[in-house]
């Protein structure tokens, strides 16, 4: 391969930086594929004969995958520091391909298949925790691992791809399971709010079937991920931190050419003393904007509308709601590049003030129109503007920022802890979506509808202000030189 001394191969890197993203990919798959599955598994399990499958049962079902997100996050720092990015990307890759063919088949040698019973709600959960330990670990490593291979002045760029395929992966699967389905029908399930259903007869293989591919057609790209991720080299930053020199020279050499390797090695030695420094080195505020990055990515509410897309849209009464879905997801992909070609330009603060303040707009665009007769396509377009807005800010740049913000020192640590609280926050947000949605102070009124996205849009301007106030601007700067920008904080 042929490489620039002076500017090293950028073949090279984005080849590299190609493999890191499909974790985002896998990531988006995982965590979207339930949109499509979760009225026919829902319909499955309400049909089991020893317990009832409640709202608050089909919430859990829905957002357990994200416990395992939890769990996965904060081993990611453990693991990425003793094991090194590229093993620990390893091991996620391996977590999706079992939980995509446990999911698909929980019965798997302890159950009688297309049986549903207590037993086997548990066994599916189990599988979909499995998924979302390798979705943890992926979300917390992949963007560490494209911020410790990118040269600094590309580096937003690139973890913005990692975004990318994090929406990428969530609109495959919008497509995956439109086509599962084709001319097969969601189940109508009726009174969600009483905990009651009624499951149109038309729609059994849906029930029975029909979620199963769903969920196992995650296998595919996850296999691909597990063998790929095998061929690429592992970070200059952790090869340096286990005393291997040579090799991150090699490394670095290749991605910057070597008249740049030999200082940015230089650079990394300098800060690069793991073992002494603790968390609170740089000071409470370093961790504490980190988590509130993670925090407000989740809180403001998005993925209340990417999981459950298809039930929102069905519920305003579009006749597709499917195809909707799909067409969201191609509108999330567009502004998904707004944000990579612009995040070095304007840098990361204005993109994420800018798109909080355009979530808030649409998300109260939905309050106070969801439900009123001749509004339906105000809903929609406050949906999508809600939803553009989240993936031109809040979706790619938290990623970057979470990547960049933290001195070398610390890293490991510090992005497990902030991944760790941003799946706490999902999983509060998706599981509480459906019976918040749902909730009535008087029959048939729409007090939850309202105030579902009242809340998130009023969470939404507070967002904002946190960044405008707190957050620190990372244009340009070399990961280096974050820990002089925190120790100069510390004196102020």
């Amino acid at each position: 391969m042929q490489k620039n001394p002076s500017t090293g191969s950028r073949a090279y890197l984005f080849g590299i930086v190609l493999v890191a993203v499909l974790g985002g990919l896998l990531f988006g798959y995982d965590t979207a594929v339930i949109s499509g599955a979760e009225k026919g598994l829902q319909a499955f399990f309400m049909e089991a004969k020893d317990f009832t499958y409640t709202d608050g049962w089909h919430g859990f079902t829905s957002a357990s995958a994200l416990i395992g997100c939890i769990i996965g996050s904060a081993l990611s720092g453990y693991l990425a520091t003793h094991l090194g990015r590229k093993r620990s990307l390893i091991i996620a890759g391996l977590l999706f391909f079992i939980s995509a063919l446990g999911s698909m088949n929980p019965e798997f040698l302890f159950f009688e298949y297309g049986t549903p019973t207590y037993s086997l709600l548990i066994m599916f959960n189990f599988y979909r925790v499995i998924g979302g330990i390798g979705v943890g670990l992926a979300s917390a490593i992949c963007p560490m691992y494209i911020g410790e291979v990118a040269p600094s002045n590309i580096r937003g760029m690139l973890v913005s791809w990692n975004q990318f395929a994090i929406i990428f992966g969530q609109l495959v699967v919008y497509f995956v399971n439109f086509f599962i389905l084709g001319d097969h029908i969601q189940p109508v399930v009726e009174e969600m709010g009483k905990g009651i259903a009624a499951i149109n007869p038309a729609a059994q293989w849906t029930v029975t079937t029909g979620w199963r591919y769903m969920f196992g057609s995650e296998a595919v790209p996850a296999g691909l991920f597990a063998m790929l991720i095998c061929f690429v080299p592992e970070t200059p930053r952790y090869l340096v931190s286990i005393g291997r020199d040579d090799v991150a020279l090699r490394i670095l050499s290749k991605i910057n050419g070597s008249s740049r390797a030999a200082q940015i090695l230089q650079d990394i030695k300098d800060t690069m003393v793991v073992k002494t420094e603790r968390l609170m080195t740089y000071g409470f505020m370093c961790i504490f904007i980190g988590i509130m990055l993670s925090v407000f990515q989740q809180a403001v509410g998005i993925n209340a509308v990417l999981y459950y897309a298809p039930r929102i849209f069905g519920d305003m009464g579009m006749d597709n709601p499917m195809m909707i879905t799909v067409f969201m997801g191609i509108i999330n992909i567009l502004f998904t590049l707004v944000a990579i070609f612009t995040v070095e330009k304007w840098g990361r603060k204005p993109l994420l003030i800018s798109g909080s303040l355009g979530m808030a707009l649409g998300a109260l665009g939905v309050a106070l129109t969801f439900g009123h007769a001749g509004m339906e396509m105000v809903t929609a377009a406050s949906l999508l503007i809600y939803s553009a807005s989240f993936m031109f800010s809040w979706g790619p740049i938290c990623w970057v920022l979470i990547a960049e913000i933290f001195p070398n020192t610390i890293r490991g640590g510090a992005v497990a802890i902030a991944v760790a609280f941003q799946w706490i926050f999902n999983f509060i947000v998706s599981s509480t979506f459906v019976p918040m949605f749902n909730m009535h102070l008087t029959e048939g009124d729409d007090f939850g509808h309202w105030f579902t996205y009242g809340l998130y849009g009023i969470i939404c301007i507070i967002a904002a202000l946190f960044v405008w106030r707190l957050v620190p601007e990372t244009k340009g700067k070399t990961l280096e030189e974050m820990s002089a920008l925190w120790k100069q904080r510390m004196k102020k």
